[in-house]
């Protein structure tokens, strides 16, 4: 027999559906829309935790199953709550059903249909536009790169937007034209082709400091990912920070980017971690 998880955890029936809706169709709508936000928070926090850099200390399948088990029960708690998703879900239901097409499986019909065109905008909740903007404008260059080289589109646009500041602090020069150089590449006396020379902050001894130095300059952002590209597949420095992104583990990346030496920055790789679980989020929308 059909059934749906309920948020106490129990199963309802096709029977049981049909006599709530019945006799209160409007609950029947809240009670579904508090079901959603509660699966979705779980996909956020489920997201959350696999960019969260671990430990590995008292680490094993029981405590993981004990974390998904905490992630259930606060998803389930604060579903429902004023404010929240749930409220919005219910109103795109109701106008999706109507008042007077309330049985279980219209509601389940309509859910589906509902959610597809909700839950892109619900997904991206909270994340402001320029940061929604950035993603969408490299993720076709990002996807091409990861084509060659086997490194998630995620994680290298979610560094590219660490060291641009989501585009607001990209490499300019003196003129103010572009350099395109959203990774902070640094020209080294092997670089053959433009560069640009600014001041940046570097951590030296511990302190952050004022510097000037010279970066690469590109004439595109397709032409900066693909050199970033070509930057980390062909440097054995970075070999393990590729092994580590080709199996899609982002704190693995980030703490490896960190462990060679990308970046001076002592919390570069929780930075990086958080980025990538924004970016993802917001990439679930664009496929």
């Amino acid at each position: 027999m059909a059934n749906v998880q309920s948020l106490s955890g129990g199963n309802l029936s096709i029977e049981q559906l049909r006599a709530a809706a019945s006799r209160d169709p409007k609950g029947s709508i809240k009670e579904a829309s508090k079901q959603f936000e509660s699966l979705f928070m779980q996909e956020v926090m489920k997201s959350m935790r696999a960019a969260t850099l671990s430990s590995g200390m008292l680490e094993n399948s029981g405590t993981q199953l004990g974390t998904e088990m905490l992630d259930t029960q606060f998803a389930s708690k604060m579903a429902g709550l004023p404010g929240g998703l749930s409220s919005s879900i219910e109103k795109q239901l109701a106008r999706q059903l109507g008042i007077k097409d309330l049985t279980p499986e219209r509601i389940a019909e309509g859910s589906r249909t509902t959610l597809a065109q909700a839950l892109p905008h619900l997904a991206n909740k909270g994340i402001p536009q320029h940061v929604q903007g950035f993603i969408q404008q490299h993720d076709a260059a990002a996807r091409a790169a990861s084509k060659a080289t086997g490194i998630p589109a995620s994680f290298m646009v979610a560094q590219a937007a660490h060291e641009s500041g989501w585009g607001k602090r990209e490499i300019t020069a003196p003129d103010g034209s572009k350099s395109h150089n959203l990774f902070g590449i640094k020209a080294t006396s092997a670089w053959k082709g433009k560069t640009v020379e600014v001041q940046t902050t570097e951590v030296i001894d511990g302190r952050a400091q004022k510097v000037t130095a010279k970066f690469r300059a590109y004439g595109s952002y397709e032409e900066a990912f693909q050199d970033y590209a070509r930057l980390v597949s062909n440097n054995d420095r970075y070999a393990h920070v590729v092994a580590q992104a080709r199996t899609g583990n982002a704190s693995g990346f980030a703490r490896g980017l960190q462990d060679a030496g990308y970046a001076t920055d002592p919390a570069y790789a929780d930075k990086i971690a958080r980025a990538i679980s924004t970016t993802q989020r917001v990439q679930r929308t664009l496929a």
